[in-house]
C-alpha cells in the first residue's frame, strides 16, 4: 500500500516558515506585499482569490484584491497592471485566469514586470526557468517538487513522466526535474503507446485534467504518483486524475486529492511573494 503525501501537512510547514520570515521583515521596517487582480464573477476563481487572501493574512503578507467588472477594456486591465508595477508597497502580481473572454491572457502576462511575476508565467521567466537560473517557479510545480523534497525522493537517475504540457504545469515541471538530473518524457494527447510510457515511470507526475483518468494498467508497481487533477468524478465528488482507489495498493506513494499538490500552490505562492519581497528589500524597489 503506498504511503500517502500530506500535502496539507507540508504545506502547513512552508508557511509556518513564511510566517517566520515575514515577522523578521517587519522588524526591519518591510512588509511583502500581494496584489491579486480579478476579473469577471467566475465563482470558481472568486473562491481561489479568497483562499490567497486568508493565507496572505495568516503569514503576515499584505494582500490587496483589485476586482474588475467582465466588461473591462484589455487597455484598463494592461493600465491596472502597470500601475501596480509602480507601486512600492507591491511585491507580487498576480491576474486570476482564466480571463473572460475576449481579454488577450498573454498580453496581461507580459504586461506584468518579471520581478513581480509571482506566477513565473512571463516570458522573461519562463527563459530563466529553461536554463535553470530562476527567481520565482509556477507555484504547482513548485509545490510538487517540494513534496519530492520532503518526502526524500530521489529524482537524479529515474525516469520521469509527465502527462500533460501545458505552460502552467506540464512544461515547468519537466524542466525541474530535468534540472533535478531526471530522465524526462513529457506525454499529450497525441502520445502513442501512452500506457505503455506511463508503466516505465519511476516518478509520474498527472496533469491532464480527467477524471480517473490514470488507472492501475498505466503505473510501474512501486512508482512515486503525483495528482495535480483537480476534477469531479461521476457522483459529483472532488477527485484527481489518478484512480486513486486502483493505484494506491500497486504505488509507492501517492498524493491524494484534495489535499495532496493542491494545498501546496498557495504555499508556494506565498513563498514567491517573499522571494520577490526579499529582492526589493535589497535591491530596492523596481519602477516598470
Amino acid at each position: 500500500m503506498a504511503k500517502r503525501i500530506d500535502g496539507k501537512a507540508i504545506a502547513a510547514q512552508v508557511r509556518a516558515q513564511v510566517k517566520n520570515e515575514v515577522a523578521q521583515m517587519e522588524e526591519e521596517g518591510y512588509t511583502p506585499g500581494l496584489a491579486v487582480v480579478l476579473v469577471g464573477n467566475d465563482p470558481a476563481s472568486h473562491t481561489y482569490v479568497r483562499n490567497k487572501k486568508k493565507a496572505c493574512e495568516e503569514t503576515g503578507i499584505y494582500s490587496e484584491i483589485c476586482e474588475l467588472p467582465e466588461t473591462v477594456s484589455q487597455q484598463e486591465l494592461n493600465s491596472l497592471v502597470q500601475e501596480l508595477n509602480r507601486r512600492p508597497d507591491i511585491d507580487g502580481i498576480l491576474v486570476q485566469m482564466p480571463l473572460p473572454q475576449g481579454l488577450d491572457e498573454s498580453a496581461v502576462i507580459n504586461a506584468i514586470a518579471p520581478d513581480k511575476d509571482v506566477d513565473a508565467f512571463h516570458p522573461v521567466n519562463v527563459g530563466h526557468i529553461m536554463i535553470g537560473d530562476f527567481d520565482f517557479l509556477p507555484c504547482t510545480p513548485a509545490g510538487i517538487l517540494e513534496l519530492l523534497h520532503h518526502e526524500q525522493i530521489e529524482v537524479a537517475g529515474r525516469h520521469c513522466v509527465v502527462i500533460g504540457r501545458s505552460n502552467i504545469v506540464g512544461k515547468p515541471m519537466a524542466m525541474l526535474l530535468l534540472h533535478e538530473n531526471g530522465t524526462v518524457t513529457i506525454c499529450h494527447s497525441k502520445t502513442q503507446n501512452l500506457p505503455e510510457l506511463c508503466r516505465q515511470a519511476d516518478i509520474l507526475v498527472s496533469a491532464v485534467g480527467k477524471a480517473k483518468f490514470v488507472t492501475a494498467d498505466m503505473v510501474k508497481p512501486g512508482a512515486v504518483v503525483i495528482d495535480v487533477g483537480m476534477n469531479r468524478d461521476e457522483n459529483g465528488a472532488l477527485c484527481g486524475d489518478v484512480d486513486f482507489a486502483q493505484v494506491e495498493p500497486i504505488a509507492a506513494a501517492i498524493t491524494p486529492v484534495p489535499g495532496g499538490v493542491g494545498p501546496m500552490t498557495i504555499a508556494m505562492l506565498l513563498k514567491n511573494t517573499l522571494t520577490a519581497a526579499r529582492r526589493h528589500n535589497r535591491h530596492g524597489r523596481s519602477d516598470a
